[in-house]
């Protein structure tokens, strides 16, 4: 391997390992903090419009930090700091900053207006029940604001990667879900009596809060940079124009899967469940998919949060060949973590939501349904992951426009696929999480396809033949634990605590068959990223 290779993927993974290892922080963070709301909540009523009015401005948190921000902003402003001067990329900086404040206050505003229309829009058998609708209503006006927030705390990861700072920014949304869990709390359970809240609206004010925290989180890191905000205003700047120009299609581009999710929660608000009635479904999606992010965050994001600033710089110094090694060694990276993540989410998907979810007003029957919905979405978890990493490489190309288009398609194929899912084939909501995994698999596969050809290929029999040996070794761990939890339920039981012994036995036992099989079978990269996950622990306990 050439030398430069060898040190620029080194670099990549060592970026990624920081990252992974912040972003579990903030994935086991959340997972605390859905948890709390599942014990305070359930699955009815007054958690399917809170997640509903959670998800509409928190779309654009998958749009802003982890899409179409980072997707156009980090490779024009990797640019700046390759060839133009620092005061030039400051200038950048505001230019960016004063405009998401313009642009995303006018929309936060518009979206407290028409919030109605917006909730039957996306919900629209809420309004069967005129107390969810309105409930629904007065989540998405309290929590629009959060919008603004988190643009601009992207805006910040992206400055701060660029920069090779990983481990604040991915931290950041560790800080979000502390802040809007003890928000919330003191909010709605403490003040709420004299503030004349409910419980439900203090959590929602505690959204807003903990976007805030989020975004000054990161403040004194971006001021020891040198970058302190001073509104500018120039919608003719070259940079800004470029910038303005990739995101209008990255937002589309990057929305494929955040969308789906949204037309799959119109179809879930109109199911009708034999125990719940026309609650729970969107309840269910919603606790699943949340769980889905622990390992999209560790793994695709991370990776993609390393790989988009070495990448922009191997185009801007005109480096394809290592634009094309280092791509598709970020991807098999990425499978080698996420295919096997997959095969244990659906083998332990009861356990796992069990141990975490299943008290209070989450019920057993809660677990085993959200369970169904969490093996479905598990099965297009690498195909998240993988678009997190493919689809940031056109923009570093330049090309906005094909994730664009392929992301219009599979919004039309998931509306029908979940039409003919959910009324025709009966699956109820699983089958909705089955159409949304269908659609991110597709939609990687016409990218990558169409990247290799464009590029003049991705070192793809290397690829390929990494694919094969992670199945193999995750098929082998997938049957070892089935048989492992299927005694531990014999002998622990189905309740909390059974579930918690049932993960803390079969986890272990998976990670170390995958681990052992992957080492028989030569994994290349398993080395690599064993010790991206690994190192920023060691170094730790080395200073």
């Amino acid at each position: 391997m050439d030398k430069s290779l060898g040190s620029q993927t080194e670099k990549v993974a060592r970026s990624a390992g920081i990252a992974s290892v912040a972003v579990l922080s903030s994935r086991i963070t959340g997972l605390l903090r859905e948890s709390f709301m599942a014990r305070m909540f359930g699955a009815g009523m007054e958690f399917d419009a809170f997640m509903l009015g959670f998800r509409i401005p928190n779309l654009t948190r998958d749009l802003f930090a982890e899409g179409a921000l980072s997707s156009a902003f980090v490779p024009t402003f990797t640019e700046y700091l390759q060839k133009k001067t620092k005061e030039e990329a400051v200038h950048l900086v505001n230019l960016v900053a004063t405009a998401l404040v313009f642009v995303v206050g006018v929309l936060c505003l518009l979206g407290v207006v028409f919030a109605p229309q917006l909730v039957g829009l996306i919900a629209s058998g809420f309004q069967r029940d005129p107390v969810k609708f309105a409930l629904a209503v007065s989540m998405t006006r309290i929590m629009f604001p959060f919008l603004l927030l988190v643009a601009l705390a992207a805006q910040a990861m992206g400055v701060l990667n660029a920069c090779n700072r990983f481990g604040v920014p991915a931290m950041a949304s560790t800080f979000f879900n502390i802040g809007s869990v003890t928000f919330g709390f003191l909010l709605g359970f403490v003040a709420g009596p004299w503030l004349g809240i409910t419980r439900i609206e203090g959590m929602a004010w505690g959204v807003v809060l903990g976007g805030a925290l989020q975004l000054f989180w990161q403040v004194p890191s971006m001021v020891k940079l040198g970058f302190s905000f001073r509104p500018a205003i120039n919608w003719s700047d070259p940079g800004l124009r470029r910038i303005l120009a990739l995101m209008g299609p990255a937002i589309l581009g990057n929305a494929a899967v955040q969308i789906n999710v949204m037309i799959n929660t119109n179809f879930a608000s109109n199911l009708y469940d034999s125990v719940r009635g026309f609650d729970g479904a969107v309840s269910w999606l919603g606790y699943a998919f949340r769980f889905m992010q622990l390992p999209i965050g560790i793994f695709g994001v991370a990776i993609a949060s390393a790989t988009v600033p070495a990448i922009s710089r191997s185009i801007a110094k005109d480096d394809f060949d290592d634009f094309r090694k280092t791509l598709s060694k970020s991807l098999a990276m990425v499978f080698l973590l996420t295919i096997p993540s997959s095969v244990g989410l659906a083998v332990l998907g009861t356990p796992i939501i069990g141990a975490i979810y299943q008290s209070g007003r989450f019920d057993y029957y809660d677990t085993q349904r959200t369970a169904v919905a969490l093996s479905f979405y598990a099965i297009g978890l690498a195909g998240y992951s993988a678009l997190k990493v493919v689809t940031p490489a056109f923009y570093a190309l330049r090309d906005a426009r094909t994730p664009m288009m392929i992301s219009l398609l599979s919004i039309i194929v998931n509306y029908l696929v979940a039409g003919i899912v959910t009324q025709k084939m009966g699956l109820g909501h699983s089958g909705l999480a089955l159409s949304t995994s269908a659609v991110a698999i597709v939609g990687f596969l016409i990218l990558y396809l169409t990247l290799r050809r464009r590029v003049g290929g991705l070192y793809g029999r290397n690829l390929m033949r990494t694919v094969l040996q992670v199945t193999l070794a995750s098929a082998i761990m997938g049957a070892t634990t089935w048989l492992l939890t299927k005694q531990m339920e014999e002998i622990a039981g189905t309740l909390r605590m059974g579930h918690l012994a049932n993960i803390l036995v079969c986890i272990p036992v998976g990670i170390a068959v995958f681990y052992g099989c992957c080492r028989m079978l030569g994994v290349a990269e398993l080395d690599l990223a064993f010790g991206a996950v690994t190192g920023p622990i060691t170094r730790r306990f080395k200073r």
